[in-house]
């Protein structure tokens, strides 16, 4: 069923101004989802670094804290980031907030501790929180046509899953160059309040100062950026109301409040309490394993050749770092590539939404094509699929990401039509931040915490987890799939005021 709407608002030319807006909303989009994605590939070679291995409860402890505790300050400061995006506007929160990420992301990669990493962390979450509300409340008020918004804010936000797949290839690419890339080292003068970089070609480093990229363009960009059309005039009218959070429980927008938090927590739970466990999951399954002990046979074989060219023997501790060298670089390349394929499915996922967006009248049935399948496939996914064989697993991946993924862009859609000029961005940011950055990312505390308790069943800490996950994941979904019967449904007025 198509959208029908009035004449009296036609889709816009696109001008060169909003080429520019559209390029650097989809390059935020984009390296918002890297940024969150570098996490579960980065998060085994560099708590191993740092002395806390893999399966020990110190490892879950940790894994937690780094997936919740960003999450938590995020969502705290990306809900004042809504409010400053309504009070000071939508394209000077958006161009800080999207260089306060790429700066905490590139420091991250000079971490002397777990500490220190967990600290950047969260300025990196805190940027990419404030970056989602502004970019998509400054994109809804740029197309007042509802036909070209739902389009622009659909193919826009597809770039959130391109995101995914560069920070995939870009792991993969620091893993294959990082022994031929200048060493990391922090400056002589901070060793004794910081501490040194202990593996300064560790490609994990490499992969997280990659964030730096998008403040490049921005910088270049930023003097031609206009502001929000609406915004702008209703400021210089004087009729622009000043934002409150009380507001969003009046009783003309309570229930969109409450039901949007829940929903959006349950799609970011079902992407972190299951998705991005991923890289602790692919080390456990039959194939990984024999790839694993392949490469490090390999390498093992390689460096006692190499020593009896030089007259020497390989002495059994450096046998011992080689072979667990290479095996933890064949686990990083798996995840990576597992991530490929479910970011791949994902931005499938993101234009497939987008095209129906513009078909399907009820943002209600709209939604219920992507979690009514979820609800089903997720479970199998991770409590079969991941346990038993790795092509089950790029199969179960594939489906999972394509019904998943396509979620966010969901939300970028429909916040913008349900809440009113002055409330857009605290709104968007309730639902985005609460609901989705500190609640919905919990899940992967919950997750990392199950995981290591003896009445989940599993033979090994990957399988504890896969199977904890498929749990997070059926249960996640069963709730968003009953708040969907209670979601409001849009009316265009909402949005023209």
């Amino acid at each position: 069923m198509r959208i029908t709407v009035p004449d009296e608002n036609p889709p816009q030319k696109l001008t060169a101004t909003h080429w520019l807006i559209l390029v650097i909303a989809a390059i935020g989009f984009a390296f918002d989802i890297y940024e969150l994605l570098m996490l579960p590939l980065i998060l085994r070679p560099a708590l191993s670094e740092f002395g806390i291995m893999p399966g020990s409860e110190e490892f879950g402890l940790w894994a937690g804290r780094l997936f919740y505790i960003p999450a938590f300050a995020g969502g705290l400061f990306g809900l004042l980031g809504g409010y400053l995006t309504d009070r000071l506007g939508r394209r000077r929160v958006l161009t800080w907030s999207i260089l306060l990420y790429a700066f905490s992301a590139f420091f991250a990669g000079f971490s002397t501790s777990v500490e220190m990493l967990l600290v950047l962390r969260c300025t990196t979450f805190i940027g990419v929180c404030i970056e989602f509300v502004a970019a998509v409340a400054w994109l809804a008020e740029l197309f007042p046509n509802p036909h070209q918004r739902e389009n622009m804010l659909g193919y826009t936000q597809a770039f959130s899953s391109i995101g995914g797949l560069l920070v995939a290839g870009a792991n993969s690419l620091a893993i294959a160059l990082a022994v031929g890339l200048p060493e990391i080292h922090l400056p002589e003068f901070t060793h004794s309040w910081l501490g040194t970089v202990k593996d300064p070609q560790a490609a994990w480093r490499y992969t997280l100062m990659s964030g730096l990229i998008p403040a490049i363009p921005l910088i270049l960009i930023r003097p031609f950026l206009p502001e929000s059309p609406v915004w702008a005039r209703k400021k210089a009218e004087g009729t622009l109301k000043r934002p409150s959070l009380r507001e969003l429980f009046s009783p003309e927008l309570r229930w969109t409040t409450i039901v949007t938090t829940i929903m959006f927590a349950c799609s970011y739970g079902a992407a972190f309490g299951a998705i991005q466990q991923m890289p602790q999951i692919v080390p456990g399954l039959p194939e990984v394993k024999q790839m694993a002990n392949d490469s490090g046979a390999e390498a093992v074989a390689n460096g006692e050749k190499k020593a009896a060219k030089e007259g020497k023997s390989l002495p059994a501790p450096a046998r011992e770092k080689i072979d667990d060298a290479a095996k933890k670089k064949t686990y990083q390349a798996v995840a990576a590539d597992v991530t490929k394929v479910q970011e791949f499915c994902g931005l499938l996922g993101r234009f497939l939404l987008a095209v129906l967006a513009v078909r399907i009248l009820s943002r209600r049935a709209l939604l219920r094509v992507f979690q009514v399948p979820g609800l089903i496939i997720m479970p199998v996914v991770f409590a079969i699929f991941a346990v038993e064989s790795l092509t089950l697993l790029y199969l179960g991946i594939f489906l999972a990401g394509l019904f998943t993924v396509a979620q966010f862009s969901f939300w970028g859609n429909y916040l913008p039509r349900v809440y009113p000029v002055h409330l857009r961005g605290t709104g968007e940011s309730f639902a985005a931040n609460i609901g989705g950055r500190m609640i919905g990312t919990s899940f992967a505390w919950v997750t990392s915490t199950l995981a290591v308790q003896e009445f989940i069943p599993g033979a090994s800490p990957p399988e504890k987890v896969a199977y904890t996950a498929a749990g997070v994941a059926f249960f996640v979904y069963l709730v968003g799939s009953i708040a969907c019967f209670f979601l409001p449904e849009p009316k265009e007025e909402q949005f023209k005021e």
